[in-house]
């Protein structure tokens, strides 16, 4: 395994980018699905893997804060980040990689 997804800010990397896909599962298909083709069933299915992978990106992103040299501000980012979809995509290119160099300087 490549060393950008080891360890508690890797595992955070992973997480984060499948919750960011399954927003934009629930919001580009589960919500047309609900509200074009009156299939609620893809709102249920998709809004509930969201849901569960968000807690699971709010217990790594605590992890990786707790764990790795994260400051508090860039854990407050990855957090608004997630609320947006496509955010997580923004924060794995644009911010991830330097914090994680970050945390390699401050080892």
């Amino acid at each position: 395994m490549h060393a950008r997804w080891r360890g508690p800010l890797g595992r955070f990397r992973v997480v984060s980018l499948a919750e960011g896909v399954s927003y934009l599962l629930l919001v580009g298909l589960g919500m047309p699905l609900k509200y074009g083709a009156d299939w609620p069933l893809g709102v249920r299915v998709f809004g509930m893997l969201h849901g569960l992978l968000f807690v699971v990106f709010i217990v790594t992103l605590a992890d990786a804060t707790l764990r790795h040299p994260l400051a508090l501000r860039r854990s407050l980012l990855a957090f608004l980040l997630s609320l947006v979809p496509g955010g997580a995509f923004w924060l794995e290119h644009r911010h991830l990689p330097r914090w994680a160099e970050d945390g390699r300087r401050a080892d």
